[in-house]
Protein backbone atom coordinates (compact mmCIF):
# COMPACT_ATOMS: atom_id res chain seq x y z
CA UNK A 1 0.00 0.00 0.00
CA UNK A 2 0.81 3.75 -0.91
CA UNK A 3 1.96 5.82 2.25
CA UNK A 4 0.43 9.34 0.71
CA UNK A 5 -1.26 10.20 -1.69
CA UNK A 6 0.23 10.19 -5.30
CA UNK A 7 -0.68 13.22 -7.73
CA UNK A 8 -2.48 13.28 -11.13
CA UNK A 9 -2.33 16.27 -12.89
CA UNK A 10 -4.68 15.16 -16.56
CA UNK A 11 -3.27 17.85 -18.97
CA UNK A 12 -7.33 17.48 -21.19
CA UNK A 13 -9.72 19.22 -22.84
CA UNK A 14 -13.44 18.32 -22.47
CA UNK A 15 -14.07 18.21 -26.72
CA UNK A 16 -11.19 15.79 -26.56
CA UNK A 17 -12.53 12.02 -27.74
CA UNK A 18 -9.46 10.89 -26.62
CA UNK A 19 -9.42 12.33 -23.32
CA UNK A 20 -12.86 10.67 -22.68
CA UNK A 21 -11.33 7.54 -23.69
CA UNK A 22 -8.66 7.67 -21.88
CA UNK A 23 -10.34 8.80 -18.43
CA UNK A 24 -12.50 5.82 -18.60
CA UNK A 25 -9.80 3.14 -19.47
CA UNK A 26 -8.14 4.69 -16.20
CA UNK A 27 -10.85 3.96 -14.25
CA UNK A 28 -11.25 0.97 -15.50
CA UNK A 29 -7.79 0.12 -14.24
CA UNK A 30 -8.39 1.80 -10.62
CA UNK A 31 -11.50 -0.07 -10.00
CA UNK A 32 -10.23 -3.22 -10.80
CA UNK A 33 -7.28 -2.88 -8.18
CA UNK A 34 -6.71 -1.58 -5.12
CA UNK A 35 -8.11 1.86 -3.84
CA UNK A 36 -6.88 4.67 -6.43
CA UNK A 37 -3.37 5.93 -5.30
CA UNK A 38 -3.87 9.32 -7.35
CA UNK A 39 -5.15 12.51 -6.14
CA UNK A 40 -6.10 13.71 -10.02
CA UNK A 41 -6.44 17.54 -10.56
CA UNK A 42 -7.44 18.68 -14.29
CA UNK A 43 -5.68 21.05 -16.01
CA UNK A 44 -6.68 23.30 -18.58
CA UNK A 45 -5.51 22.58 -22.25
CA UNK A 46 -7.49 24.24 -25.98
CA UNK A 47 -7.21 21.95 -28.65
CA UNK A 48 -8.42 25.19 -30.76
CA UNK A 49 -7.28 28.13 -28.23
CA UNK A 50 -8.22 30.22 -31.53
CA UNK A 51 -11.89 29.24 -31.80
CA UNK A 52 -14.18 31.98 -32.23
CA UNK A 53 -15.64 32.47 -28.57
CA UNK A 54 -19.38 31.73 -29.80
CA UNK A 55 -17.92 28.54 -31.74
CA UNK A 56 -18.28 27.20 -35.05
CA UNK A 57 -20.55 25.05 -37.24
CA UNK A 58 -18.83 21.20 -36.75
CA UNK A 59 -18.85 20.16 -40.66
CA UNK A 60 -16.80 23.66 -41.59
CA UNK A 61 -14.76 22.98 -38.54
CA UNK A 62 -13.91 19.14 -39.56
CA UNK A 63 -13.90 19.94 -43.35
CA UNK A 64 -11.12 22.70 -42.23
CA UNK A 65 -9.07 20.23 -39.78
CA UNK A 66 -9.33 17.18 -41.97
CA UNK A 67 -9.43 18.45 -45.85
CA UNK A 68 -13.03 17.48 -46.22
CA UNK A 69 -16.01 15.55 -44.65
CA UNK A 70 -14.88 12.43 -45.91
CA UNK A 71 -11.22 12.39 -44.57
CA UNK A 72 -13.19 13.43 -41.33
CA UNK A 73 -15.68 10.53 -41.36
CA UNK A 74 -13.05 8.18 -41.71
CA UNK A 75 -11.14 9.66 -38.76
CA UNK A 76 -13.85 10.02 -36.05
CA UNK A 77 -15.18 6.28 -37.12
CA UNK A 78 -11.98 5.29 -35.71
CA UNK A 79 -12.69 7.32 -32.67
CA UNK A 80 -16.00 6.02 -32.42
CA UNK A 81 -14.91 2.42 -32.43
CA UNK A 82 -12.28 3.38 -29.75
CA UNK A 83 -14.89 4.38 -27.90
CA UNK A 84 -17.45 1.69 -28.09
CA UNK A 85 -14.55 -0.81 -27.24
CA UNK A 86 -14.15 1.17 -24.10
CA UNK A 87 -17.72 0.40 -23.48
CA UNK A 88 -18.89 4.40 -24.52
CA UNK A 89 -21.95 5.33 -26.51
CA UNK A 90 -20.55 8.27 -28.97
CA UNK A 91 -22.55 9.28 -31.79
CA UNK A 92 -20.56 12.06 -33.44
CA UNK A 93 -23.22 12.92 -35.74
CA UNK A 94 -25.46 14.75 -32.80
CA UNK A 95 -22.94 17.34 -32.87
CA UNK A 96 -23.92 20.59 -34.86
CA UNK A 97 -21.33 22.86 -33.58
CA UNK A 98 -17.84 22.71 -32.02
CA UNK A 99 -17.05 24.76 -28.79
CA UNK A 100 -15.20 27.55 -27.56
CA UNK A 101 -13.81 25.56 -23.90
CA UNK A 102 -12.69 28.68 -21.94
CA UNK A 103 -15.80 28.64 -20.13
CA UNK A 104 -15.74 24.56 -19.36
CA UNK A 105 -12.30 25.41 -18.08
CA UNK A 106 -12.98 27.58 -15.86
CA UNK A 107 -15.72 25.99 -14.21
CA UNK A 108 -13.68 22.83 -14.29
CA UNK A 109 -11.31 24.68 -12.19
CA UNK A 110 -14.12 26.51 -10.04
CA UNK A 111 -15.50 23.06 -8.88
CA UNK A 112 -11.76 22.58 -7.42
CA UNK A 113 -11.35 25.69 -5.62
CA UNK A 114 -15.01 25.77 -4.27
CA UNK A 115 -14.46 21.90 -2.84
CA UNK A 116 -11.22 22.51 -1.99
CA UNK A 117 -7.90 22.15 -3.44
CA UNK A 118 -6.94 19.20 -1.97
CA UNK A 119 -8.67 16.66 -0.42
CA UNK A 120 -11.31 14.37 -1.36
CA UNK A 121 -13.65 17.37 -1.69
CA UNK A 122 -12.24 19.03 -4.55
CA UNK A 123 -11.24 15.62 -5.87
CA UNK A 124 -15.13 14.31 -6.15
CA UNK A 125 -16.50 18.12 -7.37
CA UNK A 126 -13.97 18.70 -10.08
CA UNK A 127 -14.54 15.05 -11.18
CA UNK A 128 -18.02 15.47 -11.29
CA UNK A 129 -18.00 18.43 -13.82
CA UNK A 130 -14.94 16.38 -15.99
CA UNK A 131 -17.79 13.29 -16.53
CA UNK A 132 -20.39 15.36 -17.43
CA UNK A 133 -18.72 17.41 -19.81
CA UNK A 134 -18.35 14.45 -21.39
CA UNK A 135 -21.03 12.93 -21.52
CA UNK A 136 -22.69 16.28 -22.17
CA UNK A 137 -20.87 16.73 -25.24
CA UNK A 138 -20.39 13.32 -26.52
CA UNK A 139 -23.31 11.44 -25.72
CA UNK A 140 -25.59 14.07 -26.27
CA UNK A 141 -24.15 16.31 -29.07
CA UNK A 142 -24.66 19.62 -26.28
CA UNK A 143 -23.05 22.70 -26.54
CA UNK A 144 -20.56 23.07 -23.17
CA UNK A 145 -20.13 26.69 -23.87
CA UNK A 146 -23.86 27.33 -23.63
CA UNK A 147 -23.85 29.12 -20.10
CA UNK A 148 -27.01 27.79 -19.00
CA UNK A 149 -25.58 24.28 -19.55
CA UNK A 150 -22.46 25.05 -17.57
CA UNK A 151 -24.49 26.13 -14.75
CA UNK A 152 -26.23 23.34 -14.63
CA UNK A 153 -23.46 21.04 -14.50
CA UNK A 154 -21.78 22.67 -11.64
CA UNK A 155 -24.81 22.88 -9.63
CA UNK A 156 -25.07 18.85 -9.91
CA UNK A 157 -21.67 19.24 -8.65
CA UNK A 158 -22.49 21.49 -5.81
CA UNK A 159 -22.20 24.99 -7.24
CA UNK A 160 -24.54 27.96 -6.87
CA UNK A 161 -26.05 27.74 -10.10
CA UNK A 162 -26.65 31.81 -10.40
CA UNK A 163 -22.94 32.61 -8.85
CA UNK A 164 -21.65 30.71 -11.45
CA UNK A 165 -23.57 32.22 -14.29
CA UNK A 166 -22.34 35.37 -12.82
CA UNK A 167 -19.05 34.48 -13.38
CA UNK A 168 -19.51 33.51 -16.67
CA UNK A 169 -20.02 36.72 -18.15
CA UNK A 170 -17.63 37.83 -16.38
CA UNK A 171 -13.64 37.39 -17.64
CA UNK A 172 -13.25 35.60 -14.02
CA UNK A 173 -10.09 33.15 -14.06
CA UNK A 174 -9.76 33.48 -18.41
CA UNK A 175 -6.45 34.73 -18.15
CA UNK A 176 -5.40 31.56 -15.54
CA UNK A 177 -7.10 29.00 -17.44
CA UNK A 178 -5.39 30.71 -20.46
CA UNK A 179 -1.49 30.81 -18.32
CA UNK A 180 -1.92 26.74 -17.45
CA UNK A 181 -2.39 25.98 -20.96
CA UNK A 182 0.38 27.96 -22.03
CA UNK A 183 2.46 26.26 -19.24
CA UNK A 184 1.57 22.87 -20.56
CA UNK A 185 2.89 23.97 -24.07
CA UNK A 186 6.12 25.20 -22.86
CA UNK A 187 6.15 21.82 -21.01
CA UNK A 188 5.99 20.18 -24.40
CA UNK A 189 2.56 19.08 -24.85
CA UNK A 190 0.96 19.17 -27.72
CA UNK A 191 -1.66 16.49 -27.31
CA UNK A 192 -4.23 15.50 -24.76
CA UNK A 193 -4.54 13.66 -23.00
CA UNK A 194 -1.33 13.57 -21.06
CA UNK A 195 -0.91 12.16 -17.31
CA UNK A 196 1.69 13.60 -14.94
CA UNK A 197 2.55 11.14 -12.33
CA UNK A 198 4.22 12.92 -9.18
CA UNK A 199 5.24 16.01 -10.97
CA UNK A 200 7.71 13.80 -12.76
CA UNK A 201 6.74 10.82 -14.88
CA UNK A 202 4.46 11.53 -17.90
CA UNK A 203 2.43 9.65 -19.96
CA UNK A 204 0.30 10.54 -23.12
CA UNK A 205 -2.76 9.36 -24.93
CA UNK A 206 -5.04 7.50 -24.23
CA UNK A 207 -3.03 4.43 -22.14
CA UNK A 208 -4.78 0.70 -21.80
CA UNK A 209 -5.91 -0.39 -18.39
CA UNK A 210 -2.81 -2.83 -18.30
CA UNK A 211 -0.69 -0.50 -18.48
CA UNK A 212 -2.35 2.23 -15.78
CA UNK A 213 -2.19 -1.59 -13.46
CA UNK A 214 2.10 -1.83 -14.46
CA UNK A 215 1.94 1.94 -13.68
CA UNK A 216 0.20 1.90 -9.74
CA UNK A 217 2.23 -1.93 -9.62
CA UNK A 218 5.54 0.63 -10.41
CA UNK A 219 4.81 3.01 -7.73
CA UNK A 220 3.51 0.68 -5.12
CA UNK A 221 7.04 -1.19 -5.31
CA UNK A 222 9.22 2.18 -5.07
CA UNK A 223 7.05 3.25 -2.00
Amino acid sequence: MLCAMISLDIISDPICPWCWIGKTKLDAALAAGEASPFEPYWRPFQLNPDMPREGMDRQAYLSAKFGGPERAREVYGRVEQAAADSGLDADFSRMSRTPNTIDAHRLIRWARQENGETGPGGVRAQTAVVDALFERYFGRGDDISDPDLLAEVGEAAGLDAEATRRLLASDADAAEVREEDAKAREMGVSGVPTFLIAGRYVLQGAQDADTWRRVVKELQAAA
